[in-house]
């Protein structure tokens, strides 16, 4: 049996010396997720996921130590950390498991984001310091039960009226969803063909006709809250709305974020896989030798440690363009569809290492592949995402 604290102690998961292209603060910061993960986090994740449960208990001391919005600003109670240090941030909490990094990246992406970019002043003052320190808890409803890859098409409407705006719909796949105390929820205000007219809202989920179910059935990321939403004629008052946000573009800009964070946060996971793999080649004896002595299982950690150090590289310089102001989306689908499909990759080859044992919650690879089966898939399909490279490349959309 591994555990996550292998990660510190393999050299060969930083095999091209990453942490000569960081600085004192961005290692500082990882080492401290990297401990609290280790400390909190690993002990109690397999209970979890079993139980189908998100760790709860864990949300004050990941608030505490600024893990939630860490790249927002101090002003509004947040670490104001670079972009590359958020990242670190959230590779570690992935180490640990999908849906924690889920939670951090909904709470600071996806909730915090829009409305510090898209929120009034009053706003941004009002829920930041909350959302920042726990006291909230945020989810994110853009996805519809008809409309995933195409938000444009989404049903949900926001008429006003004199009290105030009136929304009705249905949100589906939303984390944080049945634990959430607020919701950025994302609505047209004119006619459904028209995807500029989307908005996005700020809806406390004790508003009248608000409510939130748990999905059922889930066969991964079991220890991450998912919900459905429904919206029945909910009333909020006018100033709801964030009120720079307009069209399709602005929850875009949203799913940029959190998709950012999942680049980083899936090398997390292949790290996690790799050093349980090569633990467990080392001490699993088969005909009096070590497997880790054998051909076929070098070339499948060479290949496993070859692609985790591009992953790595990719995500880093990601991280200084965005910290530059210069990324673009596309290269952020570039890095999102690579390390994910890549850490999917690692997760199979170490749980097929693992053999039996592999099947096991004391090990942590078989959870981490069918999480990232859902990482594969949301926030963009590994296939969307081809296409928004491909009219990247051509000029020309497919989709």
């Amino acid at each position: 049996m591994t555990t996550g604290a292998a990660t510190s102690q393999f050299p060969g998961v930083d095999f091209y010396d990453m942490d000569s292209l960081l600085s004192e603060e961005e290692r500082a910061v990882r080492d401290t997720v990297r401990a609290w993960v280790d400390e909190n986090l690993m002990p109690v994740i397999g209970d979890a996921y079993i139980k189908g449960q998100f760790p709860k208990q864990l949300i004050p001391g990941m608030a505490e130590l600024g893990f939630l919005g860490a790249n927002l600003p101090e002003e509004y109670g947040c670490a104001g950390l670079n972009n590359v240090a958020y990242g670190l941030i959230m590779q570690e909490l992935e180490r640990g498991d999908s849906g924690i990094r889920s939670f951090a990246s909904v709470q600071g992406g996806l909730v915090m984001y829009p409305i510090y970019a898209f929120g009034s002043e009053e706003q941004k003052k009002h829920w930041l310091p909350r959302l920042a320190a726990g006291q909230e808890i945020g989810c994110f409803g853009l996805t519809e039960p008809d409309f995933g890859s195409n938000p444009g098409g989404m049903i949900t409407t926001a008429r006003e009226t004199k009290d105030g705006w009136v929304l009705n719909g249905a949100k589906m796949w939303i984390t944080n969803g049945s634990q959430a105390t607020v919701s950025i929820i994302w609505a047209k205000t004119g006619a459904i063909d028209d995807s500029k007219s989307i908005r996005g809202f700020i809806v406390p989920t004790s508003t009248k006709g608000y409510t939130a179910r748990d999905q059922k059935g889930k066969l991964s990321l079991r220890a991450s809250d998912t919900s459905e939403i429904a919206l029945e004629d909910c009333l909020v008052p006018r100033d709801a709305i964030l009120p720079k946000s307009g069209g399709l573009r602005s929850p875009l800009m949203c799913l940029t974020q959190a998709r950012y964070g999942i680049a980083w946060g899936a090398v997390g996971a292949a790290m996690a896989c790799f050093v349980e793999a090569v633990s467990y080649a080392k001490n699993r004896i088969m005909f009096d030798r070590p497997i880790a002595q054998t051909q076929i299982q070098q070339v499948r950690l060479a290949d496993m440690l070859t692609e985790i150090t591009k992953g790595q590289l990719l995500a880093l310089q990601l991280g200084r363009l965005k910290d530059a102001g210069t990324f673009t989306p596309a290269q952020v689908s570039l890095a999102k569809r690579n390390n994910v499909n890549m850490a999917c990759e690692c997760a199979r080859e170490a749980r097929r290492l693992l053999g039996g044992n592999g099947i096991l919650v004391e090990y942590h690879s078989m959870r981490h592949m069918a999480n990232l089966e859902s990482v594969y898939t949301y926030e963009g399909t590994h296939d969307v995402h081809g296409l928004i490279l491909g009219h990247e490349i051509t000029g020309l959309p497919a989709y």
